[in-house]
């Protein structure tokens, strides 16, 4: 297998972990909670102007976010037993090792019940909120990946790819000096455009759904591609798991594009929350 120029990648050394006084922080856990964390913020502040109480958002926002990670976590464990010579590391989350289908699924899976007494009229500007909150959260949690190794292809020349200058990684082996793929750090760039265009469609009071069949369309096409460079997944026919949840996504994205720019406009289509006095009570929805 030939070798990438060495001057042709970004460098890269892992940092699965580092010092802090006496305490030492696993990067991975840390990017993942700080994503969580704010992409439930993001998600919460803009669910306010359709008058769900920012407190209501981010219980709900937990509980999907708990569900999700155990069912990341599960289909992890299932597709890469191999890597676990103890069963006890099953559950060591903050060393890395989340199935982003597995998530989604588990997510999807609970949200009808989970939301299931949240105002029906505002379902999509709900979503379009979660999108976006999950936007941020995925681009911050994506340093988690690739301060641990993670998400990594072959040997490249690509300018973007990174040069392994050492450290542990959690797929492998890689040699120093060669410059490898890192689907990870490829999706942090493209996901800066797609939070930017999302923010800009939230600023102009896009009809609601649009943006989160905007992020839908993006994230599937972009995240489909990008899985091609990886060599550490299993596959079938070719392809991951990720990338046919991709092409779900992407096939429900533009249905949902198509539905909402082709629907009769209606007070509950208009993007801006009718004034009310009191906030929409949703003190009863839970799990």
């Amino acid at each position: 297998m030939p070798t990438a120029v060495v001057v042709a990648g970004i460098p890269y050394w892992t940092f699965p972990s580092f010092a802090i006084g006496p305490l030492t922080v696993r990067s991975f856990g840390l990017f993942v909670a700080l994503g969580v964390i704010l992409g439930v913020y993001v998600a919460a502040r803009r669910n306010e102007r359709f008058g769900i109480p920012r407190s209501q958002t981010e219980k709900v926002a937990m509980i999907l976010v708990i569900i999700g990670f155990i069912g990341a976590r599960l289909l992890f464990v299932a597709t890469h037993h191999q890597q676990f010579t103890n069963p006890l590391q099953a559950f060591a989350v903050w060393d890395g090792g989340l199935q982003f289908s597995g998530g989604i699924i588990a997510a999807l899976v609970a949200a009808p019940f989970v939301l299931r007494k949240w105002p029906r009229e505002r379902a999509w500007d709900l979503l379009d909120g979660a999108a976006l909150g999950f936007a941020v959260g995925q681009f911050i949690g994506r340093f988690g990946c690739f301060s641990v190794g993670e998400h990594l292809g072959g040997p490249t020349d690509f300018f973007l790819g990174v040069t392994y200058r050492g450290g542990v990684v959690l797929e492998g082996p890689l040699t120093v000096g060669v410059t490898y793929h890192n689907a990870a750090l490829y999706e942090i760039f493209w996901l800066i455009p797609i939070i930017v265009i999302l923010f800009i469609q939230d600023h102009r009071h896009v009809r609601s759904g649009v943006m989160a069949a905007t992020f839908g369309l993006m994230y599937g096409v972009c995240r489909f591609g990008t899985d091609f460079v990886r060599t550490h997944d299993k596959t079938v026919y070719g392809l991951t798991g990720a990338q046919y949840m991709c092409i779900a996504l992407t096939v429900f994205s533009a249905w949902l594009l198509w539905f909402v720019l082709t629907r009769k406009r209606t007070p509950e289509s208009d993007p801006v929350a009718p004034p009310s006095d009191e906030p929409v009570d949703t003190t009863s929805a839970e799990a």
